[in-house]
């Protein structure tokens, strides 16, 4: 399977096909918003609001996996990164990205980058880079701040 091949589940429920993504360069994150690592939806705003006009997509995917921190509805979750962090990048619904459970996109994308603890992702924030054709060219542990990512999506869209 390539990246394109799935499908993933919007904020309002419809499902939508990840072709609709095809030939940009995508930063795909797992986002809870009662983490400590919450504040980077700041840095991937700028980040979506610095590249968006030249094919970059910020696509965010909240989980409670971890320590429960991403505990309301979708919509709730929505609204709250819409009203403290002025998000505006997709949104997608909650997912789970470990486990006999995790979607498969995030099983997909952990097979292609794994990190130090092999498959797994350690915590929220995990930002997987992927280039224009598809490719997962980088992970990004929970501590990354999205602005440090920025020269490498740069040389992507050159």
């Amino acid at each position: 399977m390539k990246l394109y091949d799935f499908e993933v589940k919007e904020v309002n429920g419809n499902m939508i096909s990840m072709k609709q993504y095809e030939g940009k360069v995508l930063l795909v994150v797992n986002t809870a918003t009662g983490c400590g690592f919450t504040p980077q939806y700041e840095g991937l705003q700028k980040l979506y609001d610095k590249y968006k006009n030249q094919g970059f997509e910020v696509l965010d995917f909240p989980c409670n996996q971890f320590g429960n921190q991403a505990p309301g509805s979708n919509d709730e979750i929505h609204q709250f990164c819409q009203l403290k962090y002025n998000t505006s990048f997709p949104m997608f619904s909650k997912v789970n990205v470990n486990g006999a459970k995790a979607d498969p996109l995030f099983k997909y994308l952990k097979e292609q980058k794994k990190s130090l603890l092999g498959k797994t992702i350690k915590w929220n924030f995990t930002k997987f880079l992927v280039d224009s054709e598809g490719n997962v060219v980088g992970r990004f542990e929970p501590t990354t701040e999205p602005g440090k990512i920025d020269e490498k999506i740069a040389a992507l869209l050159k």
